[in-house]
């Protein structure tokens, strides 16, 4: 486990602890020699992220699509950036970089890319360990919502495996080492009541 790719929001939030969480997630994987991937932006948590990496020596790629640009939140100090055409190509190279993706507390985009990444390893796309940090018990109520639709038959109970749940960037980061869910990849075959 190498790669580390990150998703998390563009804003800071209304609580200081998701900053310094950031701020800590950045320097952790520095420390222990992992490169961050992320959507190369320079604002919110995400630029918390780099910049505590980059500080502390360590590497970072950013993914941002060209529209962005314009928008002036690509961060420019990067150790590789990619510029692509969509955020679906974005999206696609990130995992196709990643051994490993953890979740920081964010926006729309952040549940996107965790849910789209979980659906991903359901069918069977890629392997990889998926970790959520659940800062301040921000993912609380998503995580009741993830148990109702096990409970109520919409996810496979040995798929909510998939998601791997910490408050502690140190102890996820172990968890996602030694992870080896197998989970229930879904096929062509649909299930009928």
């Amino acid at each position: 486990m190498k790669n580390i790719l990150i998703y998390c929001g563009s804003s800071y939030g209304n609580n200081e602890i998701y900053n310094q969480t950031a701020q800590k997630v950045g320097e952790t994987l520095a420390k222990q020699n992992l490169r961050l991937i992320y959507g190369g932006g320079s604002a919110g948590l995400m630029g918390t992220t780099a910049d505590a990496v980059l500080a502390n020596g360590g590497e970072v790629i950013g993914i941002i699509p060209s529209f962005m640009e314009a928008w002036e939140v690509q961060h420019k100090n990067l150790t590789e950036t990619i510029v692509v055409e969509s955020m679906h190509v974005r999206k696609q190279l990130m995992a196709d970089r990643a051994d490993a993706i953890i979740a920081l507390p964010g926006g729309w985009g952040t549940l996107d890319e965790l849910f789209e990444i979980l659906t991903w390893r359901q069918i069977g796309l890629h392997s990889m360990p998926i970790g959520l940090l659940n800062t301040n018990g921000f993912y609380d109520d998503l995580l009741k919502m993830l148990d109702k639709m096990a409970a109520e038959g919409f996810v496979r109970e040995a798929n909510t495996k998939f998601l791997i749940i910490d408050d502690n960037i140190d102890s996820l980061l172990e968890k996602l080492r030694n992870d080896n869910t197998e989970g229930e990849i879904i096929g062509k075959r649909i299930e009928r009541a």
